[in-house]
């Protein structure tokens, strides 16, 4: 038979996927590796999805999402984010990864590239891989506390004739990195000087412990402001599947064709669920972000003692780990934790070349396995180094 793709047949599998393939096959492993949070779907929401069905919601919904989810995000955007859109601007997406795709699909011809943070969810690659685009990384600084590299993004801006777009994420995945007003500005003033639309992956904008979460398209009304969200993070719906996108409408228009190519719709019960979720009490989102400060609160020290501590995370849910000392690839440093200490975590490398020489450890889950956990990788890390 004639070869597959062969870009497909080239892309990186996800290191984040490998080890939890892993853990998953070795019994009383402690996970740290997912960013999958461990509180349940509040009550409120479960009820609104169980009502949805009864109502009939298990049909076929517009390309773009149901009117009444696409009129609280409406309200949510300019409540919570500080901008304004009207329904047509919207598109809910299968969860914010299949908001990517859309968006870039509707931007990008094949060839053309995309710029992504380095280090960053390593997704991004798989996108663009499917896309055909290029992918092009600009540096984050962990000096800085992974902000990034303004002025080695406009060089690279200047060098890459055929970009398209930049990508950007806030809070961050793997660093927890917030972007401030200042970071954000001067993105979107290379992004405006190059003639680049700015995809803003905003899916973690309500879990910030310090500072305040900046929407770009809230300082900027130009149209080349991409805003992609879910609810999968905020009200532990990883599995509900639900994301969208806020765009100028003529890119909405574009993305409700490759949706319709992709996917038709989102489920209609999964929709009224998180219609409920944005309209409904927000107790259950401060009560979770509550939680994960705690834990970060308790970890920090103690990686800070260990004198492994990259870079002090201000939203999301990860820490990034210095494994320097150890002189170990971080796929390996993965792979040993879970056959040797029962514990899972993601390799640094995973997130691009900005990662290697690091591990992320994820702190969705409970207090009594954090601490346990990040006390297993701390003595392992102690014993491989140097």
């Amino acid at each position: 038979m004639k070869p597959i793709a062969a870009r497909i047949e080239a892309m990186p599998p996800s290191g984040i996927r490998e080890i939890m393939t892993l853990a998953d096959a070795t019994p009383g492993v402690i996970r740290l590796v997912a960013g999958e949070p461990n509180f349940a779907t509040p009550d409120h929401i479960l009820e609104a999805a169980a009502q949805a069905g009864r109502d009939g919601y298990t049909k076929y919904t517009s390309n773009r999402g149901i009117l009444e989810l696409r009129e609280a995000i409406v309200t949510k955007l300019e409540d919570r984010n500080g901008f304004t859109v009207d329904t047509e601007q919207i598109v809910v997406t299968l969860g914010d990864i299949n908001g990517i795709i859309s968006s870039l699909l509707a931007l990008v011809d094949p060839g053309e590239a995309i710029l992504i943070p380095d280090p960053s969810w390593p997704n991004y690659v798989s996108v663009a891989d499917i896309v055909g685009a290029e992918v092009v990384r600009f540096p984050l600084l962990p000096g800085s506390g992974y902000l990034p590299d303004i002025e080695a993004l406009d060089r690279i801006c200047a060098s890459t004739p055929n970009a398209k777009a930049i990508v950007i994420n806030s809070p961050s995945n793997p660093t927890g990195a917030v972007y401030d007003v200042a970071s954000t500005e001067a993105v979107l003033e290379i992004a405006a000087r190059h003639d680049l639309y700015l995809i803003s992956d905003e899916c973690y904008d309500e879990i910030v412990f310090d500072g305040e979460h900046i929407s770009p398209a809230s300082l900027d009304d130009s149209g080349r402001v991409v805003s992609v969200y879910s609810v999968s993070k905020t009200y532990a719906m990883t599995g509900w599947r639900i994301g969208y996108v806020a765009a100028n409408e003529h890119l909405t228009t574009m993305m409700c064709k490759t949706q319709e190519g992709m996917v038709s719709c989102p489920v209609g019960v999964a929709q009224k669920a998180a219609q409920a979720a944005l309209e409904g009490d927000q107790s259950c989102v401060a009560e979770m972000r509550d939680a994960y400060k705690a834990r970060r609160d308790r970890v920090l020290p103690l990686l800070e003692e260990a004198g492994i501590l990259l870079s002090r995370p201000h939203g999301a849910f990860y820490v990034m780990v210095d494994t320097s000392a150890t002189g170990m690839n971080g796929y390996d440093i993965a792979r040993r934790l879970v056959a040797e200490h029962g514990v899972a975590i993601a390799p640094g490398e995973t997130f691009g070349p900005g990662g290697e020489g690091t591990i992320r450890l994820s702190l969705a889950t409970g207090m009594d396995d954090l601490l346990e956990g990040v006390g297993r990788v701390t003595k392992a890390l102690e014993d491989w180094s140097w």
